[in-house]
């Protein structure tokens, strides 16, 4: 089983951009898909990317799409999230997990499994 670390969360002004890192330690590390989601107080959990180590595929979400960039380096066991044009609304708590299976394709909450603490994400205007 995996164990994954989240980190690169901060305060950033709105505009601006952060990268998030997942590593991941473990001895199957990178077998299965890795997913980015955020959760904003009193909202539920929402799925924004997930990337497919072994066959390089992505999928991003409409709340994503043109403004994150999920990418992994299989060398470091690592996913990051680059997340540029910040805005207010962008703040919460950013997680990720490991997929259940091989053959999950979205980045939803309920398909994944083996969750990081989370890192907060806090933008300011």
């Amino acid at each position: 089983e995996v164990q994954l670390q989240a980190s690169g969360g901060g305060l950033v002004q709105a505009g601006g951009s952060l990268t998030l890192a997942c590593a991941c330690s473990g001895y199957t590390c990178g077998e299965k898909p890795i997913g980015w989601f955020r959760q904003a107080p009193g909202k539920e959990r929402e799925g924004l990317a997930m990337i497919n180590g072994r066959d390089g595929k992505i999928f991003y979400t409409n709340t994503a799409k043109g403004r994150f960039t999920i990418s992994s380096d299989s060398a470091k066991n690592t996913v990051y999230l680059q997340m540029n044009s910040l805005k207010r609304e962008d703040t919460a708590v950013y997680y990720c997990a490991e997929a259940i299976s091989t053959i999950v394709v979205v980045p939803v909450a309920e398909f994944f499994r083996t969750w990081g603490q989370g890192t907060q994400v806090t933008v300011s205007s």
